[in-house]
């Protein structure tokens, strides 16, 4: 299969190219990359036009590829290309964790990355790429939220599970506690009634009460005040986010998940659910092909 893209003809598509594929470098910035599935009985049947974008975003541990197989069943059933997204650790500064999760780190801005991403993708797989959704789990739920307010246009469905530090879309506060300043920092005006066309589904386990790597101390590194303002664990900061978006006229699900503490695969599994239920593609669409 060969995509026009307007200038010389890519190559045909590889078989490396479809189903899980490897590592791929992003060509904004070869340090990161991002690995996809791609539908087999999609790329056979001539209907790539026709998938969705699904990214899915890691959290600290940085298991892209295992996050990304979570989501395959799904998108065999809805017709979806999963974007899986690598952001190493240690970028300038060796023992750094944290880069990607408040949108920039020392001039990288890493929603403009995972939009260069998705042009990577549209252009090769002649993927519309205009609309996406998304999902973020711990550090990953991080970028999902704060990449929400930055580019809700891009949006139609957002999953974001188990953030440790929410941003509230409270604009008495500066970023990352809040959105006062986002324009100034970003470039980005704050567009509420972009922001309420998205359905956004927010996801913790009950029991998900650790305390001990998202509590702020003050002279730490991501120190403001009112660091810790949104509630003590993870469960107080979700329903705190929560509540901010609902009282900004957002249309929010919430799902408080019975004796799970910090499990990827639970929120996922909440999350697929949560796709499943919103994104207006037939079920039937791959399977038909199979």
């Amino acid at each position: 299969m060969t995509i026009d893209n307007g200038n010389e003809p890519d190559p045909p598509l590889s078989r490396y190219e479809i189903g899980r594929t490897a590592a791929i470098a992003c060509q904004a910035d070869q340090r990161f990359s991002y690995c996809l599935y791609v539908p087999p009985s999609l790329a056979d049947a001539g209907r790539l036009a026709e998938a969705r974008i699904l990214v899915v975003i890691h959290g600290t541990e940085r298991g892209n590829q295992a996050m990304r197989d979570l989501f395959v069943p799904l998108a065999d059933r809805l017709g979806l290309i999963v974007m899986a997204p690598l952001f190493p650790a240690g970028i300038i500064d060796p023992y750094d964790r944290d880069n990607y999760k408040y949108v920039e780190y020392n001039g990288i801005r890493f929603d403009h990355l995972m939009l260069a991403m998705l042009d990577e993708i549209g252009a090769r797989y002649g993927v519309p790429v205009e609309r996406i959704s998304m999902f973020g789990f711990s550090g990953g739920a991080h970028l999902a939220h704060r990449f929400l307010y930055l580019h809700p246009e891009r949006l139609d469905a957002l999953s974001v599970c188990s953030p440790g530090s929410p941003t509230l879309l409270d604009e008495t506060r500066d970023w990352w506690v809040g959105v006062r300043d986002i324009e100034q920092r970003f470039g980005r005006p704050l567009d509420k009634a972009a922001l309420r066309k998205v359905a956004v589904h927010l996801a913790v386990g009950d029991a998900d009460t650790d305390t001990d790597e998202i509590t702020h101390s003050e002279g730490s590194p991501l120190w403001m005040e009112g660091a810790n303002d949104a509630g003590v664990t993870r469960v107080d900061r979700l329903l705190s986010l929560a509540a901010s978006l609902r009282e900004n006229g957002l249309g929010v699900q919430v799902d408080l998940l019975p004796g799970i503490r910090h499990e990827r695969q639970a929120l996922a599994d909440s999350a697929i659910v949560f796709f499943e239920s919103v994104l207006a593609v037939k079920p039937q669409m791959v399977a038909d092909d199979a």
